[in-house]
Order: structure tokens, then C-alpha cells, then sequence
């Protein structure tokens, strides 16, 4: 079937991009398989994420089809457009179907992307990943393709406002090589492969981010652990009730 809706919406997402001025900084594009299904696993510390992960799979000339919250879905906007792009809603309340939806795609050879923190992480350092993603590749028979972003959270994330005029906002995108997903290999293990991998690329696209804190007003989007005021893992915990 035809793709009427997704590349247009590629094409729009580019031009607001431009429009921004972001200075998008990608690296490691060949690793998206160009043919073949393939779990996308990324981090997630911005509302426009999946936005990022699905450019870095367009060099390959692939769309990625996003498992997502199901309100999003009956957002009188966003749902008919998630709908004609084929992303696959999550209602948490019965996860088995959505579940079903992504191992026919990834069967018949999409691209399926997943944030296997299942929400936003506040601290901006990486949370527990759930096991779901794995689980996916082992029963598909397809390989887990980690991915890292860095400086989407500047752009609009939980608790702040969106910046989306010409800010010269720097985005770090990384894409690691495949992981392989041994059906015999316990899914808890094959994800702590999966996460250690996704951390090396978080660290490195930090390291490498050409942007510093610009004053004690402008650390709001640094870690802790690097020396800003983003709340810790353990604050966080503390007012999600973990």
C-alpha cells in the first residue's frame, strides 16, 4: 500500500527542523538495516523524540512505526495522522494486542520503534527498561537496533515549555551496531545487553554535545551526575511513588 501520509509529514518535520535552525548532528545511519524487520529501541527524554529516531532511519529509506500511548490515537490531530502512518497504539490496559500489532510488522519486515522506559525520564539519565522490546526481536526473529538522543530535551520536554523558535538547539543522534536477540537467551538478559549498549551511546553523544550550561539558569537539562539541576533517579522515584 501506498505511503500517502508518512513522507509528507517527513517533509514538514524537516522544514520546522530547518526553520529552527537545529544543528542535528547524526551519526552511525548505517546501521538501519535498508530492508528486513528490525526492533528500534531508543531513549526518551523529549515529548518529539520518535520525531529524531524516525529521521535517522530515512538514509536507509526506511519509516519506523512507533508503538505509542493510545490517547495520542484519539487526539482529534495526532490520530488520524498516527493512524495513516501505521504506528501501533499501547493501551496499557490490554498491552497483548498492541503486542500482537508490532510481531505481524516486524514479521512482515518493518521497522517497529519502542522507548522501553515507557515514558519520560525526568533525571534525563536512563530508566529500568522493560522487557517488551526483547521479547518483540526473540519472537520475530529480528535484531534490536539501539539508538541515543541528546538535546531533545531542550526542545520541549515534561514540566517545560516548548522552544521551538530559531534557538540553535544542538541534537545528538547515535545508532549503534545491531544487538542480536537469542530466542534462548532469558529477555531480561538480552535487555541488559540491550541497555548497557543505548547507555554507551547516551555517554558518547554527551561527551561529544558542543553546548554547556550557559549559567545557573540554563542547567535545568543537565544530569545531576553532571553537574546540573535535573532531579536525581531517587527524587524522581520519590514523587512518582516507586
Amino acid at each position: 500500500m501506498a505511503e500517502l501520509v508518512y513522507p509528507p509529514v517527513i517533509g514538514a518535520v524537516r522544514t520546522l527542523f530547518k526553520a529552527a535552525d537545529l544543528r542535528l548532528d547524526v551519526q552511525g545511519t548505517e546501521h538501519v538495516p535498508q530492508r528486513g524487520g528490525a526492533v528500534l529501541v531508543s531513549n526518551h527524554i523529549g515529548y518529539l523524540d520518535f520525531l529524531f529516531c524516525g529521521l535517522a532511519a530515512r538514509p536507509a529509506k526506511r519509516l519506523v512505526r512507533f508503538m505509542a500511548k493510545e490517547p495520542v490515537f484519539r487526539h482529534k490531530v495526532s490520530g488520524p495522522l498516527m493512524r495513516a502512518m501505521k504506528h501501533i497504539p499501547v493501551d496499557r490496559s490490554a498491552g497483548l494486542d498492541a503486542y500482537k500489532h508490532a510481531l505481524s510488522a516486524l514479521r512482515s519486515g518493518e521497522i517497529v520503534g519502542v522507548f522501553p522506559e515507557a515514558t519520560i525520564s525526568p533525571s534525563f539519565t536512563l530508566k529500568t527498561f522493560k522487557t517488551g522490546a526483547a521479547r518483540l526481536a526473540q519472537e520475530a526473529g529480528v535484531p534490536l537496533l539501539p539508538m541515543a538522543l541528546w538535546g531533545t530535551q531542550r526542545l520541549w520536554t515534561k514540566g517545560r515549555k516548548r522552544d521551538l523558535g530559531r534557538s540553535h538547539i544542538p541534537v545528538a543522534i547515535r545508532v549503534g551496531a545491531p544487538v542480536e536477540a537469542d530466542p534462548d537467551e532469558p529477555a531480561e538478559k538480552v535487555t541488559e545487553r540491550l541497555r548497557a549498549r543505548v547507555q554507551e551511546l547516551l555517554e558518547a553523544a554527551q561527551r561529544a554535545y558542543p553546548v554547556r550550561s550557559k549559567g545557573p539558569d540554563d542547567t535545568w537539562w543537565i544530569p545531576a551526575h553532571l553537574g546540573g539541576t535535573a532531579p536525581t533517579p531517587a527524587q524522581v522515584a520519590a514523587l512518582e511513588g516507586v
